[in-house]
């Protein structure tokens, strides 16, 4: 004997299916992101032996032939080798690799850039992330990234994978450092714009002794004795020097 299916039957099938189908977006989202911290990276093979966090002396331990620009005043300091253009350098530990390129903040490493020529093992974008997600112990929460690349955002860190020339490229960015750079730039801009205000501000000179009170100064000259300059180069070009703001 068959049985129909009543309408408030199929109904109820319907929205336990709906219901299940919900349920399971939250947790298919929980598993797609990255909560890998920079420190928790393993020392995979395809890095070549650079990890994030190397002073510039544990690099030139590995390439000796490595030359160090200045550190500018945000304490960042940059490198770059290219093996195939360096005779002297030992490319039988790079192999595969066209250009490496080193960002440091204050000492450490913080940004590592390897490009790969046409010989390494992964050729595309989808084959290098198959193939370095398992050797780092990363989620599989790739996300597109200008045009055919892919990008990996996880705690602390932001990967890129993408193609140059003729091979794939792997970029490992340090957040954290990326904000503290923003922030001091941010800061020396401020200064800077302080110290702007500050030139073309006025300010007020004593005839007595020829001497000027910076901008923002509780000024103790008497009026008589007052004058008052558009700006600290107009006070200096009148032969004022400038003076220390009193003690509150």
């Amino acid at each position: 004997m068959t049985f129909k299916k009543s309408p408030s039957t199929k109904l109820a099938l319907f929205v336990g299916l709906l219901l299940t189908l919900l349920c399971s977006i939250p947790v298919f989202a929980q598993e797609t992101k990255c909560t890998v911290k920079l420190a928790e990276l393993p020392n995979a093979p395809e890095l070549l032996g650079f990890r994030m966090g190397m002073t510039p002396e544990q690099v030139k331990a590995r390439v000796p032939r490595i030359l160090f620009g200045k550190t500018n005043e945000f304490g960042v300091s940059k490198a770059s080798i290219s093996p195939d253009f360096d005779p002297q350098m030992d490319k039988t530990s790079l192999a595969g690799v066209r250009t490496i390129s080193f960002d440091f903040l204050d000492g450490r490493l913080t940004s590592l850039w390897l490009g790969y020529d046409g010989s390494f093992k992964w050729q595309t974008v989808a084959e290098f992330v198959k193939g370095i997600t398992p050797a780092l112990h990363l989620p599989e929460a790739w996300q597109p990234w200008k045009g055919r690349g892919q990008q990996l955002t996880c705690t602390d860190f932001q990967m890129t994978v993408g193609i140059v020339s003729e091979g794939p490229s792997f970029h490992i960015i340090d957040q954290v450092a990326e904000e503290t750079i923003a922030t001091r730039r941010q800061e020396l801009e401020d200064k800077n714009s302080a110290e702007e205000e500050s030139e073309t501000a006025e300010v007020i000179g004593n005839r007595k002794d020829k001497t000027y009170l910076p901008a923002g100064c509780a000024t103790p000259i008497k009026e008589q004795d007052r004058v008052v300059f558009n700006s600290r180069e107009d006070a200096e070009k009148a032969g004022y020097k400038e003076g220390r703001c009193p003690k509150p």
